[in-house]
């Protein structure tokens, strides 16, 4: 047989002619002219070179051939109308998904956190992985589907992905509780004169937005200590007299932390969701993003 001699419809109409053994009611049902539905049966016998339906005492009698057709062919066409349904509605007590999110460990802090609960609690059976961030791997990563989600700060995020800005983000200066030179707000002179560590994500850097904003001013800072993490800066600056500028979203709740705005203008940042276009309608990933930003 040649198979691209058959189309849906054929299939369809033989179908149903093999339920009702009868090429008025049949037509009834396919909302088809008789002679609609009697032209498609002889297009039918020709495909399989066999009568399928033969004159009988009370409607049509099939052949062996059209009998052995009923069942797989009922089968192929519910399979059929299965897989081009639309999707079902997501629903996450039953969902036994693997969400994979990429993000620096600041992001994770900021955002992944405040959601996980939420994302626990409504999807027990799925299970979340976390990834560092690898800016120029993103897209890749994304397009292949290693990757569901990614938190990006808004300078150089990738133009072919879809992307949400979740929120601004703003630097303050932050030192333990009971540092002996931040007991107050400092002034520029004050804040000069204090000993920082920062973050560097590639390892080794000593200067940051808070240099290029003092460098503007004619300022500087001493800059004595380089980490690559944010947990390693919070452990610096709880058991040190090292102070540090940082996104506000990491300590707003640190109590053991004097928290202050700096004396001097330094451009916060957006921090972006970015997915790509291939999960953009999926049920799934649609609540997923849902849960995020319902928990900022």
């Amino acid at each position: 047989m040649n198979i691209n001699a058959l189309d849906l419809n054929l299939l369809q109409t033989l179908d149903v002619l093999l339920q009702e053994l009868n090429v008025t009611r049949a037509a009834q049902r396919l909302n088809l002219s008789q002679p609609s539905v009697s032209a498609q049966l002889a297009r039918l016998r020709t495909v399989f070179d066999d009568p399928l339906l033969l004159p009988g005492p009370r409607g049509m009698l099939p052949t062996a051939r059209a009998e052995g057709l009923r069942e797989p062919l009922r089968k192929a066409l519910e399979g059929l109308t299965r897989a081009v349904a639309p999707p079902e509605a997501f629903n996450p007590t039953h969902a036994e998904d693997t969400w994979r999110i990429a993000a620096t460990d600041y992001m994770s802090t900021a955002l992944v956190l405040p959601a996980l609960n939420n994302i626990r609690e409504a999807a027990p059976q799925s299970r979340m992985a976390v990834f560092a961030l690898n800016p120029p791997q993103i897209a890749q990563q994304l397009e292949k589907g290693a990757l569901d989600v990614v938190f990006h700060t808004g300078d150089n995020a990738p133009a072919n992905l879809h992307q949400r800005k979740l929120f601004s983000e703003r630097y303050v200066l932050a030192g333990r509780r009971d540092h002996p030179q931040l007991q107050q707000a400092p002034t520029l002179d004050q804040f000069c004169q204090l000993e920082f560590v920062l973050i560097s994500p590639d390892g080794g850097g000593f200067s940051a937005a808070t240099d290029n904003a003092l460098a503007k001013l004619g300022r500087s800072r001493r800059v004595v200590l380089s980490v690559p993490h944010f947990l390693f800066m919070l452990e610096a600056l709880a058991n040190s007299d090292l102070v540090a500028v940082l996104p506000e979203r990491l300590v707003r709740s640190a109590a053991h932390l004097h928290v202050f705005t700096p004396p001097l203008e330094i451009p916060g940042f957006d921090i972006l969701m970015l997915w790509h276009q291939r999960l953009h309608r999926d049920p799934a990933q649609q609540w997923l993003r849902q849960q995020i930003v319902a928990s900022l």
